[in-house]
C-alpha cells in the first residue's frame, strides 16, 4: 500500500455475487464516500487495448478475445469455472493491475480529503494481496434463493454456472464471520439505503473513539 494511504481510514467491502455491492457502494457515494470499484478496474483492464490483454493473449490466446479485442467474458468465464490453473493463471495477469489502479484511484480520491475510503473488493478473501489493507470489512448479505434470482436476472447465466460461481467464492458463514458491519439486503432498495446510513454513521463514530 502507497504510504501516502496509511494514514486514511480504509474500509473493504464484499459480498458474494448477486449480493448488491453496486447498490451499496452507490449509497455510500451519496455520503461524498470514495468507492474503488475493482470490478469497474477489471473491466478497464479487459477492454480492447486495456492493460491486461496482451497477457492474456500472449497465454491464452486469441479465441479468448472477442472480435474487437476485449476479453471474451463468457468463454474466459466456462474455462476458468472448470479449470483451477486457468483461473489461477488469469488471476496472476489481473490482479497485480486491479491492486496497482485500486491505489491510484484511492491516491486520487484522497485530493478531497474525505472521512474515509471505501474499496469494493468482491474477492477479498479469494484473492492474495488484499489482506491486512484495511481497517474495517463490510459484508453485503442476502438469501442464497436471491442471490440466485438477482444473477440470473442480472447476467442471464443457467442456475448451473451461478451455482458453480458460488461454490468457488468464500463461503457466507466465513464472510459473515470477518464482517466489521453487515448490510442485509434482502428487501426494498429504500431499506437498504437506510441501512447504509445507519452503518455510515457507525463507521464516523467508531472513527473517532479510536
Amino acid at each position: 500500500m502507497n504510504p501516502s494511504l496509511e494514514t486514511i481510514f480504509k474500509l473493504a467491502l464484499t459480498g458474494g455475487i448477486g449480493s448488491g455491492k453496486s447498490a451499496v457502494g452507490f449509497a455510500f457515494e451519496k455520503f461524498g464516500i470514495p468507492v474503488i470499484d475493482s470490478d469497474a478496474i477489471a473491466h478497464q483492464i479487459t477492454a480492447p487495448h486495456g492493460a491486461a490483454i496482451s497477457q492474456i493473449k500472449s497465454i491464452f490466446g486469441t479465441e479468448y478475445l472477442t472480435p474487437e479485442g476485449a476479453l471474451d467474458r463468457a468463454k474466459m468465464r466456462s474455462l476458468v469455472f472448470n479449470d483451477s490453473q486457468a483461473l489461477k493463471k488469469l488471476e496472476a495477469i489481473t490482479h497485480p493491475l486491479i491492486r496497482e489502479l485500486s491505489e491510484c484511484a484511492a491516491l486520487q480520491a484522497l485530493e478531497k480529503t474525505p472521512p474515509y475510503i471505501l474499496f469494493m473488493i468482491p474477492l477479498l478473501f479469494e484473492s492474495t494481496g488484499w489482506q491486512g489493507r484495511f481497517n474495517k470489512i463490510v459484508v453485503v448479505d442476502c438469501s442464497l434463493d436471491l442471490q440466485i434470482k438477482r444473477v440470473a436476472l442480472r447476467n442471464q447465466l443457467q442456475h448451473e454456472m451461478i451455482e458453480k460461481i458460488i461454490a468457488t467464492q468464500t463461503p457466507r458463514a466465513m464472510r459473515l464471520q470477518y464482517a466489521d458491519y453487515i448490510i442485509e439486503n434482502n428487501g426494498t432498495l429504500e431499506e437498504l439505503q437506510e441501512q447504509v446510513s445507519k452503518t455510515h454513521l457507525q463507521i464516523l463514530k467508531n472513527m473517532e473513539l479510536s
